[in-house]
């Protein structure tokens, strides 16, 4: 069985999609549409800017949406996912693929949530670190510990890889104890703030209303969602999932296992970069990654 995943912010570089662009009226066309739904030409962003523009949320999320979008739907008929997950915003991408939602919805979706996220970073100081090297229950138990700041597991990524969230200070608290207790790495990231953490409610507030507001379809297959790692289809539980993924743990070690659990046997990666493909050879030796 074919599975197809999509990656999240982080993914961005310089000169992603123009190749889709040049390639495929379809996605030159899509492209376009996206300028017009956005308000500003994110393709010169995209194909002409600089890592400092990339880095802008409301430029960040978007472009990484659109990149892995159009590349699953230039492959047209030769795309035919058995089940499909995302990473954070790829879980955006992935319902588009999926056909859960319009693209233009998708896009306004992803936009409204950058700018959530911005305005929720900006509240108050806040970070993540990724921690190498150390299980996941000596994580959680790690940041568990901690009660006067707010630092959290955000991401399991792989096993052995961990990203924490929260303030600055207690993200601080968190590596020096992580560090002292065997951690190979811990890595504060260069990132506006605390995803995936209680720092984040603001933004799911926001995007509450405007997802509840948005048309929901059954997807053509089962996506993985983020906040519990099952497959769903139901329009009414993927929205729900979507929003409580904002100030939830990505628990995407136990998305790949469960998805090879149900019979994945392949894996392919669309948009930009292969960080995702990384990922699921660390969780698992057994399955092509292509």
């Amino acid at each position: 069985m074919k599975a197809y995943v999509f990656p999240g912010q982080g993914a961005q570089f310089v000169g992603m999609g123009k190749d889709l662009y040049e390639s495929s009226s379809l996605a030159k066309d899509l492209f376009e549409q996206a300028n017009n739904i956005l308000g500003f030409n994110i393709t010169n962003l995209m194909f002409n800017g600089t890592p400092e523009d990339l880095r802008q949320t409301k430029v960040t999320q978007p472009a990484v949406f659109l990149h892995s979008v159009i590349s699953a739907l230039v492959l047209g008929e030769e795309f035919k996912p058995d089940m499909v997950a995302g990473h954070s915003l790829g879980e955006f991408s992935a319902l588009v693929a999926a056909q859960a939602l319009s693209f233009e919805d998708g896009l306004r979706l992803v936009s409204k949530r950058a700018m959530a996220m911005q305005k929720a970073c900006e509240l108050e100081p806040s970070t993540m670190a990724a921690i190498i090297g150390l299980p996941d229950d000596v994580v959680d138990e790690v940041c568990d510990s901690i009660t006067d700041q707010v630092v959290v597991a955000a991401n399991f990524n792989c096993p052995g890889q961990i990203v924490i969230s929260g303030t600055i200070e207690g993200i601080d608290k968190a590596c020096a104890i992580l560090t002292e207790k065997g951690a190979k790495r811990a890595l504060k990231l260069s990132v506006g703030g605390a995803f995936h953490s209680p720092l984040m409610q603001p933004a799911a507030e926001e995007l509450r209303a405007a997802i509840m507001s948005t048309n929901f379809k059954t997807p053509k297959c089962p996506i993985y969602q983020n906040v519990n790692a099952y497959p769903q289809v139901e329009p009414d539980k993927i929205r729900e999932n979507l929003v409580a993924q904002l100030t939830a743990p990505v628990r995407w070690t136990q998305t790949v296992k469960n998805m090879i659990a149900d019979g994945a046997t392949e894996f392919y990666e669309l948009g930009p970069g292969d960080v995702l493909k990384g990922l699921i050879r660390k969780v698992s030796k057994d399955v092509t990654v292509g």
